[in-house]
């Protein structure tokens, strides 16, 4: 493992332009397998989770700043550099960046669904705010895992990663290519949150072996989704009509574990 840093100067090295590929891009996230994580926290959550660190990047002030966290870091990965603070202002998916960048590999862990685990799964999710959201929720209440579809916001976006405090890195994540299908497969109980008149979430038994889903923040669940579990609502006495993805997600998550 490296100890030793290489310096870039300019923003127009491949490395820097890399980065920003992998940052702005998820295809490009797929395409090298690797995915980026910013800010000691993260990079820290990251390496106690056993992710590998095939680069790390640092800023000349992180440098000084964080030292001794650094060099802890520097020894978990095959490559270490270190570029001007101008440069990393380039590369920086924050707007008061901290000088720590870690690529990671995005090897897609094929987690099972335990068929007596408790899932909160999305379905179309598009918001990464919202998914960072559901992630740290699921994470503080026990829940098993996160299960999402494959067209919704990757877990693996610097916003995703930010708005769940780490938590998409500590829990299990579950992407289905065909997620309705995949999911009536799994031998889970699957209950589909609607608006419309349903069975109400406190009125549901939440027993082991277990999926509650969330739609889109527009439309909801798909049809395909309703129809192949049992719909439950949120009963609401206010004039809202619908809530934020995230906040029904959590409604529900604290109700199958309550």
């Amino acid at each position: 493992m490296s100890t030793e840093f290489t310096k870039i100067t300019s923003k127009d090295n491949s490395l820097i332009k890399l980065i920003n590929q992998l940052n702005n891009s998820g295809r490009s996230r797929k395409e090298h397998g690797l995915f980026v994580i910013e800010g000691l926290r993260l990079c820290r959550d990251a390496a106690e989770n056993g992710y590998e660190f095939e680069t790390l990047v640092i800023s000349e002030t992180a440098q000084e700043k964080y030292g001794d966290d650094i060099l802890l870091l520097s020894k978990q990965a095959k490559k270490a550099y270190l570029v001007t603070d101008s440069v990393f202002t380039k590369i920086s998916d924050t707007k008061s960046p901290q000088g720590i960048i870690c690529l990671v590999k995005r090897e897609d862990v094929k987690h099972n669904i335990d068929p007596r685990g408790r899932y909160i799964a999305l379905e179309n999710v598009s918001d990464p705010s919202n998914l960072g959201a559901v992630a740290r929720t699921a994470e503080a209440f026990g829940i098993s895992g996160i299960i999402v579809s494959s067209n919704g916001c990757d877990p693996f976006a610097p916003k995703s990663l930010r708005a769940s405090m780490g938590a998409l890195l500590r829990l299990p994540v579950i992407v289905l290519d065909d997620f309705v299908s995949e999911l009536k497969s799994s031998g889970l109980s699957l209950y589909a949150c609607v608006v419309t008149e349903a069975l109400s979430v406190t009125d549901v038994n939440f027993a082991d072996g277990c999926a509650a889903l969330i739609g889109n923040e527009a439309n909801g669940l798909t049809s395909e989704a309703i129809a192949a579990a049992t719909p439950i609502t949120i009963k609401m006495t206010g004039r809202a009509e619908s809530l934020n993805a995230a906040v029904a997600a959590s409604i529900v998550m604290w109700e199958m574990q309550r």
